[in-house]
C-alpha cells in the first residue's frame, strides 16, 4: 500500500519552497508584528477539565485523502460560529490544500469569527512553517512525530513557545510517543488513524494512553463518532478529544457537537 504521510510529506517539501521564494521569513516575522497576542489554547482545554466537560478540539475539515471531499457546503466563517455555540474548547483548522482542500487563509477567518483559541493543523516539515502559522494567527501548531525526528521536534517546539504559540505533539505508536513524551507540551496526541495506511482503531488510544505521564493531557484523534466513542475513552482515562468528521458530516457541526457532549453528561 502507498505511504499517504511520505506522499504528502515530499508534497509539503516543494510547498514550503515555493512559499519561501514568494514571502521571506523576515517578511513572516514582520507580519507577525502586527498580529494580536495568542489565545491560550491549553488554558481552554483545561478550562472544561475543570468544569468536569469534554474538552473537544472541533475541526474545520473538506476533504480527506481516504474519505474525498466530507463536506461539499463548505464554509469555514458559518463553521467556526456553529462550534463555539456548541460548545467546544478549541478549533482545528486544515490548512493543507493538495489532500485536504484545506487553506492557510481559513485561520484568519475563523478567528474573525469566533473567540476560541485555533489549531494550524498541517504537516509542519520547516521552522518556516511556525513562523507562518503565527502570522496567519494560530494559537497553536501540529508537530506529527513520525514525519519529524526528536532533535526537530525540540527546535519546533522551542520555536512556536517563543511565540506564544502552544504545541500538540501526535503519535501513534508506542516508538512515536516515546519521542513525543520528551517534549515539554503537555498535549500529546494519539492519532488513531495510521498515518501511513489510514486504517483507524480506537484500540490506539487504549494500548498507549497507560503509557503518558499523568501531567499530560492526551488527545484522541481520529475515529470518534458517538457517545459509545466518548464514553469509552472516558473509561480510560482520556478526556480531550479532536474531532472532525463526524461534525463535518452533519448539517449543523455544532450541533453534532453539542449532542456528542450531552450525551456525554448523560
Amino acid at each position: 500500500m502507498t505511504n499517504i504521510l511520505d506522499k504528502i510529506l515530499i508534497t509539503k517539501v516543494l510547498e514550503v519552497n515555493q512559499a519561501k521564494s514568494i514571502k521571506s521569513i523576515d517578511e513572516i516575522k514582520d507580519e507577525i508584528n502586527e498580529t494580536s497576542k495568542p489565545r491560550d489554547f491549553i488554558g481552554a482545554i483545561k478550562d472544561k477539565h475543570q468544569n468536569s466537560l469534554p474538552a473537544v478540539i472541533a475541526e474545520i475539515k473538506k476533504a480527506s485523502p481516504s474519505k474525498g471531499v466530507i463536506r461539499p457546503n463548505f464554509n469555514p466563517d458559518s463553521i467556526a460560529k456553529s462550534y463555539e455555540l456548541g460548545g467546544a474548547a478549541c478549533i482545528s483548522v486544515l490548512t493543507d490544500q493538495e489532500y485536504f482542500q484545506g487553506d492557510p487563509s481559513y485561520i484568519e477567518a475563523v478567528k474573525n469569527n469566533c473567540s476560541l483559541p485555533v489549531l494550524r493543523k498541517d504537516f509542519i516539515i520547516d521552522s518556516y512553517q511556525i513562523f507562518e502559522s503565527r502570522a496567519l494567527g494560530a494559537d497553536c501548531i501540529l508537530l506529527i512525530a513520525s514525519a519529524l525526528n526528536i532533535d526537530e521536534l525540540k527546535e519546533f517546539e522551542s520555536i512556536a513557545n517563543d511565540l506564544g504559540m502552544a504545541v500538540l505533539v501526535e503519535a501513534h505508536n508506542e516508538e512515536e510517543l516515546q519521542k513525543s513524551i520528551l517534549l515539554n507540551t503537555p498535549l500529546v496526541g494519539i492519532n488513531n488513524r495510521n498515518l501511513k495506511t489510514f486504517e483507524v482503531s480506537l484500540n490506539t488510544s487504549i494500548d498507549l494512553v497507560t503509557k503518558i505521564p499523568k501531567n499530560r493531557i492526551t488527545v484522541t484523534e481520529s475515529g470518534i463518532f458517538n457517545q459509545g466513542d466518548i464514553k469509552l475513552m472516558n473509561d480510560n482515562n482520556i478526556f480531550t478529544f479532536l474531532v472532525g468528521e463526524a461534525f463535518m458530516r452533519d448539517e449543523n457541526p455544532g450541533q453534532s457537537l453539542s449532542a456528542l457532549i450531552d450525551n456525554d453528561n448523560n
